[in-house]
């Protein structure tokens, strides 16, 4: 009798964690290579789950695919890893009635630029054959967070083989998956891809897994399966460990039964003990056949309260608008920023941004100083960075920014560590700057990072940086491009330093909607200069600037005259072909910014009535 005739008419009882166990052995490499190295373990770990009732087991290959062997340098030995693994469970299963399921776990986590789409169908593929060719009784595909990746895996195997297919996705919310997703409807869709079992596994304990099972109604034709984790996870010396007690999770496995659940298992935690009692306590249990699933709870989302300015992006598709950026003091003292800011601001500047710790290293935190400017009436725009929080973090900062009702934002990557003032720091950079965006935007809709409805949607205009300073420009326009079907509503360039560069940068990308603020910046000395040449990121000057800045030596003066010339006749360029002037204010020198403040509104009197480019 095969996997999906057992399920007509039984509750089936798969194993637990395998990396549970593993861990528990002192064994916390790569997994998948013990396969190899320690057989007689992973061979003795399906034995155990074996004894302890378990009618299903899986094969240790998890993250045995190309792209997560890459961390170890074994990527080359996916057909090795697998096979052996095959082997062991079958070996294990010999003679008893036991099914195994050949795993392949899911690649992305919330990254979705840690593979691309067809990096992980090829992954899938080349394990999902070493797999089917050992004669496997189905394939797992589990602990999938990305919905379009459990899409691909399931079409993907299912084009491969006629197995049964369990495609078990693992949520962030009860009954909410990555990026607001109905736990329902994902299963549906995947049963209508192919799968025959549909589920989930991980992330949830039992508690949260019924509860989300409880909205579910019954499959026309598939199977529905759980496998939750013995319990939320708690760090106990440094390691990972679930409180959960055998019996309760037991009884969780009675009440899943109950909501439709046919094939239950363990993920992180559970033990040969989970399954043990589970296996007693659903000795009599049959599968149900009919089932009200319990309507999900309608989240009432509230519109924002409409913005006290208008959006950048859009004032810049109409008319000038200027961006002045003043970095926030490293130090501890806030009276001069405070009044340049104000000055800036009174002078004519539609807003003041402010960085996010620039080149990696700490300032005043630039949502301090917001809310201080907002204060005194200043309109601001913080810079935020993916490099100092994590998922976590950025989220809060976010709802902390829409509570204060800033809602003008640049997100960017952010400098590394090594860069800055601590060089041993982490850099965090959960997502990258595109995929911040992206949830940005979902906050806007009301959704959480996770998926969880916000009560309130967020009311955020979203700036992406650009690097024109690049040998080839239109590869630098290919990201602008990626960053608006991102979501980006407009784009804030480095400083620029030559009029051929922003005719060049003009004529590159007049077909993009979304406007570009350039970026002119004023040298105040030599030195200065070369540092940005030589050692900023994403800043490089012409020869001719260069040269004439050296030309000024050691006279201040002269070189500030000569720095604010210089911007001066880059602003005769950018004015002609842009709305959106972006002045950066060097080492807090804001009378500096003033002065090309003052020209620029010189431009737009000496040429009005002229129709400026977005």
């Amino acid at each position: 009798m095969g996997l999906l005739e057992a399920l007509q008419t039984r509750v089936l009882t798969a194993d637990g964690a395998i990396g549970t166990l593993l861990y528990s052995y002192g064994l916390d490499y790569c997994h998948e290579e013990m396969n190899v190295t320690k057989p007689e373990i992973v061979q003795k770990i399906h034995e155990q789950y074996i004894e302890a009732g378990a009618d299903i087991i899986q094969t240790n290959t998890y993250g045995a695919n190309s792209i997560k062997l890459a961390r170890y340098g074994y990527e080359g030995r996916v057909r090795e890893f697998n096979e052996a693994a095959v082997c062991i469970a079958k070996r294990a299963a010999a003679g008893k009635d036991v099914f195994v399921l050949g795993t392949i776990g899911g690649i992305r986590g919330i990254r979705k630029s840690d593979a691309t789409l067809e990096e992980i169908v090829s992954a899938i593929r080349e394990q999902a054959e070493v797999l089917i060719v050992g004669e496997v009784d189905g394939i797992l595909l589990e602990t999938f967070y990305d919905v379009e990746e459990i899409r691909a895996a399931v079409t993907t195997v299912r084009q491969l083989t006629d197995l049964p297919i369990i495609a078990q996705v693992s949520m962030h919310e009860p009954g909410i998956l990555q990026g607001g997703i109905s736990f329902c409807d994902v299963l549906t869709e995947l049963e209508a891809l192919g799968a025959d079992i549909v589920g989930s596994n991980c992330r949830l304990g039992p508690f949260h897994t019924i509860q989300a099972f409880e909205k579910v109604n019954l499959p026309s034709k598939a199977f529905l399966s759980a496998s939750p984790n013995a319990s939320l996870l708690d760090v106990e010396d440094g390691r990972v460990v679930y409180e959960s007690e055998a019996d309760y999770f037991a009884r969780a496995a009675e009440e899943l039964v109950k909501q439709g659940v046919r094939l239950i298992g363990g993920c992180c935690g559970t033990t040969p003990k989970h399954i043990e009692e589970t296996k007693k306590r659903l000795a009599n249990s049959k599968p149900i056949t009919e089932k009200e699933a319990r309507p999900g709870k309608t989240e009432f989302v509230r519109m924002p309260e409409p913005r006290k300015y208008e959006p950048l992006h859009e004032k810049a598709k109409r008319e000038r608008s200027v961006i002045v950026e003043l970095d926030t003091p490293r130090h501890l003292e806030i009276d001069g920023f405070i009044t340049g800011a104000k000055e800036l601001y009174e002078n004519g500047a539609d807003v003041i941004m402010m960085a996010d710790n620039s080149l990696a290293s700490p300032r005043i935190s630039n949502i301090a100083m917001s809310a201080l400017l907002v204060q005194e009436g200043v309109r601001v725009l913080p810079h935020l960075t993916c490099r100092d929080r994590n998922l976590i973090g950025l989220q809060s900062h976010l709802m902390g920014l829409n509570a204060l009702e800033l809602h003008d934002i640049l997100v960017i990557t952010g400098d590394p560590t090594k860069v800055g003032d601590f060089p041993g720091a982490t850099s965090v950079y959960d997502v990258s700057s595109m995929e911040l965006m992206s949830m940005i935007k979902g906050l806007n809709e009301g959704i959480s990072f996770s998926g969880k409805p916000l009560r309130k949607k967020a009311n955020f205009s979203v700036a992406g940086a650009f690097n024109p300073n690049v040998r080839v420009v239109s590869r630098a326009v290919d990201r602008l491009e990626k960053k608006l079907e991102h979501g980006c509503d407009y784009f804030i360039s480095q400083p620029v330093y030559s009029k051929e560069k922003i005719e060049e940068i003009y004529e590159a990308t007049k077909h993009l909607e979304a406007p570009i603020y350039i970026g002119i910046m004023p040298l105040t000395s030599f030195r200065s200069a070369e540092f940005l040449h030589h050692e900023v990121p994403g800043i490089k000057l012409s020869e001719e600037v260069l040269a004439r800045m050296e030309a000024c030596g050691d006279d201040k003066e002269k070189a500030t005259a000569e720095g604010v010339a210089i911007a001066k006749e880059l602003l005769d360029t950018a004015c002609q072909y842009f709305n959106g002037i972006y002045l950066i204010t060097p080492f807090l020198r804001y009378d500096m910014t003033l002065q090309l403040m003052d020209y620029v509104k010189e431009l737009d009197a000496q040429n009005k009535g002229v129709q400026f480019n977005a």
